[in-house]
């Protein structure tokens, strides 16, 4: 769920975890992928705003 972009706090309470840090710990290893997205976005911003 978290690889096709659900939020966290929504996994967390579809699978009964009782916080936040227990589902990232656990199926945290699938965010790096999406940081990697999240950073060539900023990427792309600054890019655009350096150019106006």
């Amino acid at each position: 769920m978290l690889d096709q972009g659900e939020e966290l706090r929504t996994v967390m309470e579809l699978l009964g975890h009782s916080t936040i840090r227990m589902t990232a710990d656990t199926y945290g290893h699938v965010l790096p992928a999406r940081a990697r997205q999240a950073a060539s976005a900023i990427d792309r911003i600054l890019g655009e705003e350096g150019t106006a």
